[in-house]
């Protein structure tokens, strides 16, 4: 089965994909915006999004050996060490509160030169409550509605039933 084993291949071969994705990913840190297509933008969230949680488990700890070990797995990965510095110092400490949604795409528009969907990815303040989803409004008792209209269906459907059973006069 193939299930799940191709995401966001950006027509290149592996190592490339790599290569882009830290180059993407170091920027974003430098940043904390950048512009690029759609599809790299799509492919970089979850990426940045899994440094960003090593960044933030590091902050969260207290174990120095437990840091290291993160900060070396985020660089293995980026590939830039002054923007694995700057993430884990600086910016970890907002996402601290934050259960996940770190990254923000914002379509753009076509590029003029070749017409490509471009977008526009950044970092998320940690204070950011993003949408709130709105209520429904509640419902008035539609269980009592339904108990009266069953009492006038069968109401007519047992006077039926009697005038059937009654004999015929003539």
């Amino acid at each position: 089965m193939r299930h799940r084993k191709h995401s966001h291949q950006l027509g290149v071969k592996r190592a490339h994909r790599e290569a882009l994705l830290a180059a993407l990913a170091a920027a974003l840190f430098t940043h904390g915006r950048i512009r690029t297509t759609l599809a790299k933008a799509k492919a970089l969230r979850p990426f940045a999004e899994k440094i960003i949680t090593y960044a933030k488990k590091a902050a969260l700890t207290e174990d120095a050996a437990k840091k290291v070990h993160l900060r070396r797995l985020a660089i293995a990965h980026v590939r830039d060490v002054d923007s694995v510095k700057k993430l884990f110092t600086e910016r970890a400490t907002e996402f601290v509160k934050r259960t996940g949604g770190y990254t923000r795409i914002y379509k753009i528009g076509a590029r003029i030169g070749d017409a490509a969907e471009t977008a526009l990815i950044e970092l998320v303040a940690g204070s950011d409550e993003g949408y709130k989803k709105a209520k429904k409004p509640a419902r008035k008792a539609p269980k009592a509605k339904k108990a009266a209209k069953s009492e006038e269906v069968t109401a007519p459907v047992a006077e039926t039933a009697a005038a059937v059973d009654a004999p015929v006069a003539a």
